[in-house]
């Protein structure tokens, strides 16, 4: 996959959110790691189809699903006010589907790819070589 040049790059899991800016080319990406704000994951109803209920004791999906929420509505912000012109995604299988629910058309715009895999604690060159490889 080619990523434009200034592209951000957000890497995530249900825990963490990693960003990234691609200071390189189109074909060769260079990305440097850019500051994540706070992010909100009070956000428990997120998760459509994971009501809260005794048939669905699962609280860490709930948190998962409360911090995905919390990304994209950071995510959707940035595209909204200007911040994110291309955006690439690269978000464990899970994590992706959740976060397709939530984008904003100026989000869904901004989308350059998405990349179905957990690369979360992985190393910059790491996550170019998965992105060159996708």
């Amino acid at each position: 996959m080619q990523i434009p040049k200034g592209a951000t790059v957000a890497v995530m899991d249900g825990q963490k959110l990693s960003l990234f800016q691609n200071g390189g080319d189109e074909a060769s990406p260079k990305l440097s790691a850019l500051p994540v704000g706070p992010i909100d994951t009070d956000n428990k109803s997120g998760g459509k189809g994971h009501a809260s209920s005794a048939a669905n004791p699962d609280d860490d999906t709930q948190d998962e699903d409360g911090f995905v929420a919390g990304v994209v509505d950071v995510l959707n912000q940035q595209a909204i006010g200007g911040k994110i012109s291309k955006i690439v995604v690269i978000a464990a299988p899970r994590a992706l589907g959740e976060m397709r629910k939530h984008y904003h058309v100026k989000l869904k715009d901004a989308l350059v790819g998405e990349i179905s895999k957990d690369l979360t604690g992985q190393t910059s060159a790491d996550i170019e070589k998965a992105i060159a490889a996708a």
